[in-house]
């Protein structure tokens, strides 16, 4: 899948459903085994697109609920290497688009060209790297150009419109529209004042738009219609899967397209 193939897939897609939804899991939390069985229940339930995370120590977009999976997995021995061989076997099982969602700290130590190219021959669609501005990223743009990967950039309600129009020459994709200041997890308004967000969003790409950080359930999926094409769901599914187990997230996922 080509850069601009990610992109014509949200579409596509799009063109059979009002809003697409995004999930992400912690790759080793809690286990690897698990997280393949978790990756399987999503697909079941009807997700289309997802992001897995390299645990990480210092993640610093993510609130306490992601903080303690990646700290759970870096305690059980998830390697970087084995992340990205999970990452691989899944990518190469399922058929929806899979992304790297990690830090840069973790793609500069393996070694920039080298988690390119893995991400590559594993087919992988590309990567959201929430630390790293278009200005320090310009050997990591330039391979992800290279091997046809996407670069998600991502957006902020803080973010200038002049800066968001030229930050968006950097990705592919879609954008990442991150719904508030603050980490994953915690309360999210889904408010008059995100429906102006989303449209100075909107008017600054011509790529697709997703929306996350807060993203909980039916109700907040149903405002984002009509104004993204993605909902990302992170945090939420993981306070699912602590309390109900895979099978009370496969449920939780159906229910939010009915």
């Amino acid at each position: 899948m080509k850069a601009t193939e990610l992109e014509h897939y949200i579409w596509e897609r799009k063109k059979h459903k009002d809003i697409l939804i995004m999930t992400h899991i912690v790759i080793g939390y809690p286990s690897y085994e698990e997280s393949y069985q978790l990756v399987e229940a999503m697909v079941e339930a009807g997700v289309d697109l997802m992001e897995l995370q390299i645990p990480f120590s210092e993640p610093i977009a993510d609130g306490p609920v992601i903080l303690k999976a990646n700290q759970q997995a870096l305690n059980n021995g998830v390697t970087v290497k084995g992340c990205m061989e999970l990452a691989g076997e899944i990518a190469n099982t399922f058929e929806i688009p899979f992304l790297i969602m990690s830090y840069y700290n973790v793609v500069y130590k393996y070694g920039i060209k080298e988690f390119v190219d893995s991400m590559k021959k594993k087919s992988l669609k590309g990567a959201i790297i929430a630390d790293l501005p278009p200005e320090e990223g310009s050997e990591y743009f330039s391979e992800m150009k290279k091997q046809g990967l996407c670069p998600i950039i991502l957006f902020s309600p803080t973010t200038p419109f002049e800066r968001m129009k030229y930050i968006s020459s950097f990705g592919d994709g879609f954008v990442y529209c991150v719904a508030r200041k603050g980490v994953t997890g915690a309360k999210t308004e889904f408010s008059q004042q995100l429906i102006e967000y989303l449209s100075r969003c909107r008017k600054a790409t011509t790529l697709p738009l997703a929306l996350g950080f807060g993203v909980k359930e039916k109700a907040d999926i149903d405002f984002l219609k009509g104004k993204v094409e993605i909902a990302v769901i992170g945090t939420q599914t993981l306070r699912v899967l602590e309390r109900d187990g895979i099978s009370g997230v496969k449920e939780f996922l159906k229910g939010l397209r009915t």
